[in-house]
Formats: C-alpha cells, structure tokens, sequence
C-alpha cells in the first residue's frame, strides 16, 4: 500500500526514499566498488543526521497539549512508526548488501574482513599487542550494579560494545574513537586481511568481563537531539545563544537506540532502562554502526577501485583577460561545478583584495571550508583597506563552530561582520563588489545556487553566475543593504528576493503558463530543486496540471507532489538523479509563449526557502549563459541510467529506456565542448 495521502506524500517518508537512492548505488554494480562502499558510508551519515534532526522534531510535536496534536493532519505516534518500518527495511537491505555484495566482492580483490572469532594464531597474537599498546589505557568502561547507573552515559554518535555477565553486572566500554575504525593483518597467502577495531576489543575484552565468550558482546549506538531550539527566539544575543546552546548536542535526547540485531532480550531491557527509552526507539542494526567510518575504508591493493577523478575545466575565454572586471564587463560568465574548476571565483575574490580601485566587497557566508581561499582573500582585503562586509550565518546546521570561527578571525583582521537574525536565515550565496572605473561606481556580482567552499565545489554539482548588469547589481546591493539593516525591504523588479517577492514570482509564472494553456498556447515548466514540499506551490502545480500545463521535475531529495494522479497531476512526470556528485542546484524553467524564462538560485520549493529565508534568485538574461544552463538540464531531462522516476509510491524504479545516457558524464564531455563567446 501507498505511503501516501491523496494529494502530498509525506516528506520524512520522501527523505526516506530519497536515502534509498543513495543506497541503490551502493547495490548498483556498474560503480566501481570503493564507490559503492562510499555509498553505504553515505547512506549511514545521512540516517544519523535524520534521527538527529528530523526525527527530534517529530518528537517535540509529542510534547504538545493534547487538543492541540489532535489537529494535526500528521499524527507523530503514526508517523514514527512508519518511519521505524521503512528504517528497518532499509537497514535489513544494507545488511544484506553489505554480506552477501561487498564483502565477497572485496574478496575477489584479495581484501578479506575478518572477525575475531575468526582470527589465526598470529593475528591473535597482532590483536593483544595492539590492544595493549593502543587502546587499553584510552577505554572508558562503565559497570551498572544492581540496576544503578548513575555513572553511566552514553554519549551521542559514539560507538560502545555492552554485555551483560551472568553477576547480572551490565559492562558498557566506550570504543575509543580517536583510534582508526580499521586495523590491517599483515598479507597471509596474498590475501590482504582487514579488521574493525571493535573486533580487536571484543577478542581481549572477552578474557575479562564475558567468560571467555566473544559473542556477548554487542554494538550499541545512540543518536540525540541535535538541534539547537534557538530559531524564534528574539531577545538576547543570538550569537551567544548559539555558542551556549551546541553543547546541548551532546546531552540532548535519545532520538534513536541502533543495536547489533543479536543483542538477548535481557541485555536488550538492561539498556533501555539505563537509558530511559521504550521500544519505538529502538533500531535493529547489523554487527557494526557507524558505517560513515568506511569513508576512509582502507585499500591495500594497488587497484584501482575507485571511478576515475575529474579534472575540473577553466574556462579558457578567461585566459585573455588580465583581471576578472574586465572579462565579466564583456559579458555575463556562468561556472557548473564540480565540471569547472572554483578557481576562478577565488580568483575573483583574491583580485578584488588587490586591485586598488576595488572599494567594497560584500558577502555571505552559509557554510565555509575550513581551509577557505575565499576567506584568506577577504582577510587581505581588509588588511589592504577595502570596506569588507561579511554575513556569517550562524545557524547552518553542523556548520556553526566553523562558521563563527571564521566570523571572529575575519572581525579581528578589520571586517564588518555580522551574524544570524533570530527567526530566518540567510540562506543565499551572493558577492558584490564595488570598484571606482572613471570615477563612477561599477558594481560586480556573483550569485550561486551553492556555497562559498571548495570543498563541496568539488563534489556538489552547482551553479555560479558572475555579471556585471547595472539591474541585478543594483538589486543585490539593496539585499547587502538589508543584510546591514539600512533597510527593510528590497524593492527588486529582476531578482526575486525571499521572504519579499520569490513566493509571488513564481505564482504569478505558474499562473501565466496556466492562462496560456487555456488559450492553447504551448505551456510548460521545468524545474530542478532538491526538495518540493511546500503545499501551496504543490497545490498551483496541480492547478496548471489540469489546466494542460506539461510539467517536468527533477526532484534530488524530498518531494511532497504525487505524480500520476487522474485529475490532479497526470502531465507532471518526475524524476530523481542520485550519482556521484550530488545534485544540488536549483533551475526554474517557464514557456512564457515561446520566450522562455528561466532563473537559478538558492531556495528550493520549500515553505521554509520562501517564507522564512532570506534567498537570492537571480534571471538569466546572457542567451550564452541561457543557452549553456539549458543544455545541462536537457541532459539531466533525458538521463536513462541514474534517473529514478518519482511515482504515487516513490518505490525508486529506474527510467525504462533503450537509450543510454548518464547525464553527468555526458556533462563531463559536453563542458569541454562548450565555448562562451566573448563579443
């Protein structure tokens, strides 16, 4: 049966699905396998993320009045339990690719895990030696006696083994996570051997605490409440707030208890009274957790067992030009990572540092690598006396310590900083830059539906667009402005501005296609976002699809819409693409009677993007640029080979073509092949 209601499939159940993708390509094999085992340590570090977020939330609605839930169109009790039903089929899936898959197809390549109840003589003898040596004096070991666990905590994403001995004792031991999760054996008969560190502990810690029996001891994960509650609150200082408040991470509560599915029922009930859970908390996991740890599964072999890196492109055009003005003077220039190289817009920022007419730069920062050139060329500019005004957002989720980090380092060099409002974030991915060019102001922009890091430039696929239009730099200067509390309100007419105009914008787009499909004029929309779930966006897609407007989504993650439904969404086809870079810029498409109009930006159809964030979405009015966007999301429109199609059942089937096309590598090949004109 459906998971869905008539009209919006539930959006925890959609992430759900959307993980599903994730570990689809760990069972496809056509990826080459340390590919796939990266896909299985993706799949684990999303699940985490989701317990300790969304499934948090779900339980803060529990705690409501009870006149109150009863209003609720989703009743939380009934949702956790489907979420906990579509959890363990999924983790029954992992499990089982991970046997009866990956692990015989490392063997085929000479790799074997091996179990300590499987150990020879000698890799007994490496196991005591290394126990001894690495992680005997770093355990933390908790004993509950007669039911009194007050020195026990388990402490969040942290992986501990736990038996219970025949005393009735129940012993607790922390796996020592600054320890590599990975120990190689030596190369017996040209096999590599490979082991956890957790089968190190439970060989030596069994001659101890558990008679000399290996298999009571059992893994045990929990997950807590990581959010930080601190979104509508309007007094005080916010920043503060934030610093205070991520400690809580650690202590928050239980949103998830992942045990080893052996674990006897008596140790099963020791651990829940301890940790004060019932059994809709409890998740049934394999032998091991934490699979995010296989990020860094070791390859011993000379093999290569990874696809191929790509070397980003730069665009050559560049090259004739002595500084970034004078190239995005001639005309608009739009970047598509990971396929072209970030250089360029470090570049950008590092010449701005620079350049001696260059007065102002400004701009927000949502997430930031650690090691940012991008951040080093604002730093240098403030040293070199430009006006340097940076927007720091606080709240970006698991990004909070670096982002202040950077935000005081950039304060103590001369920047103007400025942190999160309470109640919105600031969500767009903007720069401006102001120069003196004869004695007027010419303004330099850059908008881009990802972030200012180099890290996920290189692994998120995104758009970044730098122009020089007097309309848009103009626009987005009011948007610093607002940023730096000069004004409320933007008065934009090309850029759409949330919380201000996006959500009004795309209505009134979506009602021209439907006014136009009703005159028999060609009408359609196409549209690329990570997640749709907003229901009165949803709710104007159903309208335009019963008035003949053809719909074509590509939906990454979450999406609320129900395709296919006669006299709701019959014209609206969907599809998902899960690959190797993750999908994660935001293109909206309109026929607008053969002249199209099209936009890229940071919001996603989500109530949260237009209503309670501060988005940029930009036009493109450079028909190159136009052009060049188009022709990557025909190709993300007519993949055949990592497109999912999203039906009534978001049950994850492949596109049925006899046509083979991977969009992202047929991207690869169309970016060299694609030349900007530069007149």
């Amino acid at each position: 049966m459906a998971l869905i209601s008539k009209k919006y499939y539930n959006r925890d159940l959609s992430w759900l699905r959307f993980n599903h993708r994730v570990l689809q390509e760990a069972a496809d094999k056509s990826n080459p396998l340390y590919d796939r085992i990266k896909f299985l340590a993706i799949f684990s570090s999303n699940l985490d993320e989701f317990f300790k977020v969304r499934v948090s939330d779900i339980r803060k609605i529990k705690d409501l009045d009870k006149s109150l839930r009863k209003k609720l169109i989703t009743k939380p009790n009934k949702l956790l339990k489907k979420i906990k039903k579509q959890v363990l089929l999924q983790q029954e899936e992992f499990g089982e690719l991970f046997n009866q898959q990956i692990i015989p197809d490392l063997k085929k390549e000479g790799i074997q895990l091996v179990y300590c109840e499987d150990f020879s003589v000698s890799q007994k003898k490496i196991a005591q030696e290394y126990y001894k040596e690495h992680l005997e004096s770093k355990l933390t070991l908790g004993i509950v006696t007669d039911g009194d666990h007050e020195n026990i905590f388990i402490e969040n994403e942290e992986l501990y083994l736990t038996t219970l001995l025949d005393t009735n004792e129940l012993i607790v031991v922390k796996i020592p996570s600054e320890t590599p999760r990975f120990i190689s054996f030596p190369i017996e008969e040209g096999i590599h051997y490979i082991t956890f560190v957790d089968d190190i502990l439970k060989y030596n810690l069994s001659k101890f605490y558990a008679q000399s029996d290996i298999s009571s001891f059992h893994s045990i994960k929990i997950s807590r409440d990581a959010e930080l509650y601190i979104d509508n609150e309007y007094s005080g200082d916010l920043l503060t707030k934030i610093k205070d408040s991520l400690s809580n991470r650690d202590t928050g509560q239980v949103t998830r208890v992942l045990i080893d599915n052996t674990m006897p029922l008596e140790l099963l009930n020791a651990i829940k009274k301890i940790l004060d859970v019932n059994e809709t908390d409890i998740s049934e996991g394999g032998r091991y957790h934490n699979f995010k740890d296989f990020f860094g599964f070791p390859n011993p072999t000379n093999k290569k067992l990874v696809e191929d890196a790509i070397a980003p492109i730069r665009d050559q055009s560049l090259l004739g030009f002595s500084n970034m003005f004078d190239a995005i003077s001639k005309k608009d220039r739009l970047f598509y990572y990971p396929y072209e190289s970030f250089q360029d817009v470090i570049r950008l920022a590092q010449e701005a540092a620079t350049d001696k007419n260059v007065t102002k730069i400004k701009v927000t920062l949502y997430r930031i690598a650690k090691q940012s050139g991008i951040a080093d060329a604002l730093l240098l500019a403030a040293k070199n006396g430009k006006e340097v005004f940076v927007f720091i957002e606080t709240k970006a989720r698991f990004d909070e310590e670096n982002n202040i980090r950077w935000g005081k380092i950039l304060e103590n060099h001369g920047a103007k900083v400025t942190y999160s409002y309470a109640g919105i974030k600031v969500h767009s991915k903007i720069l401006l830059i102001e120069r003196l060019e004869n004695k007027q102001t010419v303004r330099y922009s850059y908008i881009s539906t990802g972030n200012f890091n180099e890290k996920t430039a290189k692994i998120y696929t995104d758009f970044g667009l730098m122009t020089a239009n007097k309309d848009i730099t103009s626009e987005l200067s009011q948007v610093f402005q607002l940023l730096e509390r000069t004004i409320i309100i933007p008065k934009t007419k090309k850029l759409l501005i949330s919380p201000f105009t996006t959500r009004n914008t795309f209505k009134k787009l979506i009602e021209t296609e439907i006014e136009n499909a009703k005159k028999g004029q060609e009408a359609y929309i196409i549209l690329k976002m990570n997640s749709l779930q907003d229901p009165k966006m949803i709710d104007l897609l159903y309208d335009a699809n019963n008035a003949g407007v053809k719909i074509r989504l590509i939906v990454r993650g979450i999406c609320c819409l129900v395709p296919g439904i006669p006299g709701q969404s019959e014209h609206i086809y969907i599809t998902s693409i899960v690959d190797r870079f993750l999908e994660h810029g935001r293109v909206y498409i309109f026929a607008n009677s053969g002249k199209e109009k099209m936009y890229i930006g940071s919001a996603d159809w989500m109530t949260r993007n237009l209503d309670h964030r501060i988005e940029v979405i930009t036009p493109i009015l450079d028909i190159d640029v136009y052009s060049k966007i188009r022709a990557m999301i025909q190709l993300q429109l007519d993949d055949t080979v990592k497109a999912r199609v999203i039906n009534e059942d978001q049950n994850n089937i492949y596109v049925n073509s006899t046509q083979v096309l991977r969009s992202q590598l047929e991207t690869i090949e169309k970016i060299k092949n694609l030349t900007i004109t530069t007149d």
